[in-house]
C-alpha cells in the first residue's frame, strides 16, 4: 500500500510530504495506481522547481517507494496552489482505490 502523510500547519499551509510503499495493484510495470501516484508527485514537484521559486529540501528513493518533501517558504502562494492541487490528484486516485493508497493529515 502506498501511505502518503501530509502535514499541514495552523494556517492550513503544507509544510511536509512523505509517500512511501508501493501500491502492488498490479504486477511490476503494470501498477496503475503506482504510476498515477508518482506521476502527480513528481509532476508536481517538477511544477514548484520550474515554475516558482520554491526550492523544497527533497529526499527519494532511486529505486522507487519513498519521496519526501519539506516545503521552505511557506508563504510562496504559487508553490501552495501546485501542493493543493497534487493533494486533490491524490485524493481522487484514493477515492477510486482506497484499498491501495491512503492520505492521512497530521
Amino acid at each position: 500500500m502506498i501511505n502518503v502523510t501530509i502535514a499541514v500547519n495552523d494556517d492550513g499551509k503544507v509544510t511536509d510530504f512523505e509517500m512511501t510503499g508501493h501500491a502492488d495493484s498490479a504486477p511490476y510495470g503494470q501498477d496503475l495506481v503506482c504510476a498515477g501516484a508518482s506521476a502527480v508527485v513528481f509532476g508536481s514537484m517538477n511544477a514548484i522547481l520550474g515554475l516558482t521559486d520554491e526550492r523544497p529540501d527533497i529526499d527519494y528513493a532511486h529505486d522507487g517507494g519513498f519521496f519526501k518533501f519539506r516545503v521552505i517558504d511557506l508563504n510562496n502562494n504559487e508553490a501552495q496552489l501546485i501542493i493543493q492541487s497534487m493533494i486533490v490528484s491524490l485524493e481522487t486516485i484514493a477515492d477510486e482505490y482506497g484499498q491501495f493508497i491512503k492520505l492521512n493529515f497530521k
